[in-house]
């Protein structure tokens, strides 16, 4: 059966063919083009520099109205993925637009992968932990004014752990 979130992902499948982004990969899983298996390599002078991060895409029919679930299977620290693997990032979530194909999400998860808070963030949240000594909620800012609650499980947050 031929939709037009099939035939969309069929296009996005074979645009990430022919032109691959650096540091990506994606296809579908065996014979269900609504759900994706796809790698992330860490980027270059992050803690996670040399990691590679699995991932899954699950679509529903209202692709590209509606974004996928995407998930890290990978374990990975970092304030914007949660323990079970799902992402805080604004384009999954209140910014997604149809405009949007497979390979947008997984660059713009892979910037996502570097550091992105501040000095002062970290330090705050460093603060916040040892104080607590517990898993500690905390609100971060993007450069363009969007706020998230990202949930972080311990100071170490930021390496992974298959380095």
């Amino acid at each position: 059966m031929s939709t037009p979130a099939r035939k969309r992902l069929m296009r996005d499948f074979k645009r990430l063919q022919q032109d691959p982004p650096a540091g990506i990969s994606g296809a579908p899983q065996d014979n269900n083009i609504m759900l994706w298996n796809a790698v992330i390599f860490g980027p270059d002078d992050t803690p996670w520099d040399g990691g590679t991060f699995k991932l899954t895409l699950q679509f529903t029919e209202d692709y590209p109205n509606k974004p996928p679930t995407v998930r890290f299977v990978s374990r990975m620290f970092h304030p914007n993925i949660y323990a079970d693997g799902s992402i805080c990032l604004d384009i999954l979530q209140n910014q997604w637009s149809p405009i949007y194909d497979v390979a947008a999400i997984l660059t713009s998860i892979q910037p996502g992968c570097s550091v992105r808070t501040s000095e002062s963030t970290t330090a705050k949240f460093v603060r916040l932990w040892n104080r607590a000594g517990q898993p500690t909620k905390f609100l971060s800012a993007s450069s363009d004014g969007a706020i998230s609650i990202c949930i972080s499980y311990f100071a170490g947050l930021y390496y992974p752990l298959n380095r």
